[in-house]
């Protein structure tokens, strides 16, 4: 029988909502960063306060009761509630004030963060910036559950209770050996692709997927290919297999000067016609009450872009001057 004067607190809805959600008890506990003996009584006594049972629990699994599925939206719309209730006071003191946690993919944050973070202390000094770097699916989980404010990925996202804002759409280039035939070259098709050994980052990289659908457009088959079973969980990790002359790989143009200054190394571009690009965006919740937050970031992340180019357009300048002074 459910207690009248039985007020839920928002921790015990949101170690509720936790454990729905995940459907296990440790893995829950670890997000909520609290013992799993905390969560397991902060649950049963949510559950004895309503007089309804929400989780089942046994050994092996850990299942949503009906009721436990009809109650869940309604939590989760309370602890949205909450969350517009605080980033509404945090707004109300001006645009990027207090805490905001972004979450980035793995081939943008080297490349442009240490300029973000020079920008954000000197222009907004009362923002306190998280960073969360980690691949596209677990972002957008961490959105979805509200660990993150916002995300930084390759658009489209393509889910509905998200906004999409896209920054820039930039080019990829070919990182080769400095040997290799194509080095310096500036006048690139597709059809290049079928001409080397194609490395690629591991499953779960936007990256990754970005160059196969590159590949697929002109018809490469990655079966016919025995380097594609040789991948890497960074574009370090390539660069010094390229180096080694292991194959090429393709990488962002932000990403250009950081990963190729290594001796060993050159790039070639594709001719100016050729479509090997990909967007760049933030995504957030359509419920976010922070989309002045989150344009005026916006605005960092673009300049921090641009900046980042220009140093590879140095690079690729000065390597070009060095080339022609050899022969």
């Amino acid at each position: 029988m459910s207690n009248k004067e039985f007020s839920p607190t928002l921790s015990q809805l949101r170690t509720f909502a936790t454990v729905a959600e995940n459907r296990h008890f440790g893995t829950a506990a670890t997000k909520l960063g609290i013992s799993q003996p905390s969560l397991s009584q902060a649950l049963v006594t949510l559950e004895q306060g309503l007089g309804v049972q929400l989780i089942e629990r046994s050994t092996r699994k850990v299942i949503v009761t009906a009721a436990g599925e009809q109650l869940l939206p309604y939590a989760l719309a309370t602890l949205q509630a909450a969350e517009l209730f605080v980033t509404e006071s945090r707004g109300s003191a001006g645009t990027l004030d207090g805490p905001l946690t972004l979450g980035i993919i793995p081939t943008v944050a080297p490349y442009i963060l240490p300029d973000v973070l020079r920008a954000t202390a000197e222009e907004y000094p009362k923002l306190t910036l998280h960073i969360v770097e980690e691949q596209t699916t677990h972002l957008l989980q961490q959105l979805r559950e509200g660990s993150i404010d916002v995300a930084m990925i390759a658009l489209p996202a393509d889910v509905s209770a998200f906004v999409e804002r896209p920054l820039y759409t930039e080019n990829m280039a070919l990182v080769v050996n400095e040997d290799h035939e194509l080095a310096g070259r500036a006048d690139l098709s597709l059809d290049a692709l079928h001409s080397i050994e194609l490395l690629l980052l591991d499953d779960g990289h936007c990256l990754r997927d970005q160059i196969l659908e590159l590949c697929r457009r002109v018809d490469r088959q990655p079966q016919s290919q025995n380097s594609w079973v040789t991948r890497a969980a960074s574009l370090t990790t390539i660069m010094q297999l390229v180096v080694a002359r292991f194959g090429a790989t393709l990488v962002p143009e932000s990403a250009l000067d950081a990963e190729c200054r290594k001796p060993g190394l050159s790039v070639a571009n594709f001719a100016d016609h050729v479509q090997a690009e990909r967007t760049i965006g933030l995504v957030y919740r359509a419920s976010s009450s922070r989309g002045d937050d989150f344009a005026a970031l916006g605005e960092i992340l673009q300049r921090a872009y641009h900046q980042a180019v220009d140093r590879a357009q140095d690079l690729q300048v000065s390597r070009a001057e060095r080339r022609a002074s050899l022969r």
